[in-house]
């Protein structure tokens, strides 16, 4: 049973269905051919014997026998010069009653001459007609009295025939090359369903009909069945593939399979990763691209075979709800981040007290305490005077300590004033905050900056009525200008700007801009980058009163 399917191939199918066409091919050739050597034979025979009979039915001799009701051996000799002359079939002369009394087949004499429908009444007829089993092309004329006696009497009836000839010797008659000209397309015929099923076989690399259908029906499942968006475009950048994940992700219509990139709107940074317009040489990393509210990962891959580029395939993640629940955790993480700093920094500074003690130096132990409590009020009374939000203050705690780590100075600006937001605003604030302050701190801690140079950070809160203003300054070598307008886009931080690799804090932070109905943006200053973002935010008090309203 197994061979017997494997013998069944998709080229062997096809061979022999073309051979069949083939075949189907030649019979109506060689009908065609048989009815045109048929309708050639009926025309060309039917005018000779109609001719030949007339000229009999004419002669003076067979009248005056017919008229006399001479003997058959009186008209024998005239009718067999006939077919001895025109090399017809059969000769045959009746009297008026139908009798044969004259023929070149003597054993038909006496016998009555089937007559035609136009002889039947004194006409001329010709057309096929049954001979004793033969099959004839006969032309019976009638012959007339033409004395004064007997003038246009019907005295009897004059038939020439001429044998139909067989079906091979029409299709012998036909054309002397006719059987060369079919020899010759048959084989043409085999040739090119040969190859034709070669070329089949090739493009579907060796696959049978039952294993291209479990292929479709596993691709199926694949898309339809994965959580993740995939899409796939030719070389000319036209959509070939997309599931309804992809679809979603990418707000493509439902019949956009077929269409180009440029037919469906689709261009910027969206395109470009698409295309691999922009693809870094040897990098097969993800890309982020912010595609209408939404953090999507992409991963681009070409597609060739046998040297030949035959398109890519891309899938893409949605990282909207993770990035929701990073921001979510911000605080958190910076709690954490705050304790793990200030516990190290404690460690150094018992370190240095013990050590104190351990020389004697008691004097210096209490200077040593005094200086550092007085660092630390210091730095917890500027940003308790001037950030009075207490989710954003903690934050700007632990990043300093976190900067102080790296060698990094973070100074609060002077112009800096912020009151207490409502709890969902706090959140987001404090997102847009904690980004722009690490890509900074990335940034002025860089390798390669000058040793003599100090490192710093200043953010700036800056509050009215209605929105809350950020600006971030660092100390590093700022944002390359091909990437100042695109770099939220993309996705890049600022340590990514300088390494070229991608990054979703900026991204996550134009979103969070973006749903404040602010927006976000990075200058060049001699000292560095400066990003400034602005919010529209709601005051604490303005929160409260809004829920106390019945």
């Amino acid at each position: 049973m197994v061979a017997e399917f494997r013998r069944h191939t998709l080229a062997g199918e096809m061979l022999v269905l073309q051979l069949a066409i083939v075949v189907v091919v030649l019979l109506a050739v060689a009908g065609v051919s048989l009815t045109q050597s048929a309708a050639t034979f009926n025309r060309v025979e039917g005018r000779r014997v109609t001719a030949l009979a007339e000229q009999l039915a004419a002669n003076p001799l067979v009248r005056d026998g017919l008229a006399r009701a001479l003997p058959q051996e009186a008209l024998a000799p005239l009718v067999n010069s006939t077919q001895t002359q025109s090399g017809v079939t059969s000769v045959t002369v009746a009297d008026a009653d139908g009798r044969i009394v004259s023929s070149t087949d003597p054993t038909v004499l006496g016998d009555r001459l089937p007559l035609g429908e136009g002889a039947a009444r004194g006409r001329g007829w010709s057309g096929p007609l049954t001979l004793d089993g033969s099959r004839e092309l006969v032309a019976q004329v009638p012959v007339l009295g033409a004395t004064d006696e007997n003038l246009g009497v019907l005295l009897g009836t004059v038939m020439v025939g001429e044998a139909s000839p067989t079906v091979w010797q029409r299709l012998s008659g036909a054309s002397s090359y006719l059987l060369a000209y079919l020899g010759v397309a048959s084989g043409l015929g085999i040739a090119g369903s040969w190859l034709l099923a070669r070329r089949v076989k090739r493009q579907t690399l060796g696959l049978e009909p039952r294993e291209i259908a479990g292929l479709a029906e596993h691709r199926e499942a694949m898309l339809y069945g994965i959580a993740e968006g995939v899409v796939a475009l030719d070389p000319q950048a036209r959509v070939t593939l997309v599931n309804e994940v992809g679809l979603r992700l990418l707000d493509l219509p439902v019949d956009c399979v077929g269409k180009s990139l440029s037919e469906l709107g689709v261009k910027g940074r969206l395109r470009d990763v698409l295309t691999g317009a922009q693809e870094i040489p040897g990098h097969k990393g993800d890309e982020v691209v912010i595609r209408r509210g939404r953090v999507l990962v992409m991963n681009r891959m070409t597609v060739t075979k046998d040297g030949r580029h035959l398109g890519s395939v891309t899938t893409l993640r949605d990282r909207t709800e993770l990035a929701r629940l990073e921001r979510e955790m911000g605080s958190f993480r910076s709690s954490s981040e705050l304790l793990r700093a200030q516990a190290h920094e404690f460690a150094n500074q018992l370190h240095t007290i013990s050590g104190l003690i351990q020389i004697g130096e008691q004097d210096e132990v209490v200077r040593y305490i005094r200086a550092l409590s007085r660092h630390r009020q210091s730095l917890d009374m500027t940003l308790s005077r001037r950030v009075r939000d207490t989710a954003v203050a903690a934050l700007l705690m632990a990043k300093a300590s976190l900067a102080a780590e790296r060698k990094v100075s973070l100074r609060i600006s002077e112009s800096t004033a912020l009151d207490r937001l409502a709890p969902e605003d706090a959140a987001d604030v404090a997102t847009v905050v904690g980004n722009l302050v690490d890509n900074a701190v990335d940034a002025a801690a860089a390798p390669g900056e000058p040793g003599d140079r100090e490192a710093w950070v200043e953010v700036e809160l800056r509050q009215d009525a209605s929105s809350v203003e950020i600006v971030v300054r660092d100390s590093g070598p700022g944002v390359a200008p091909e990437l100042a307008r695109e770099v939220f886009s993309h996705g890049f931080t600022t340590k990514a700007a300088q390494e070229g690799e991608r990054g979703i804090g900026l991204a996550l932070t134009r979103l969070v801009c973006e749903r404040h109905g602010g927006e976000i943006s990075v200058t060049n200053t001699p000292d560095g980058a400066m990003f400034t973002a602005r919010m529209t935010v709601s005051h604490l008090a303005d929160a409260v009163a809004e829920g106390a309203t019945p």
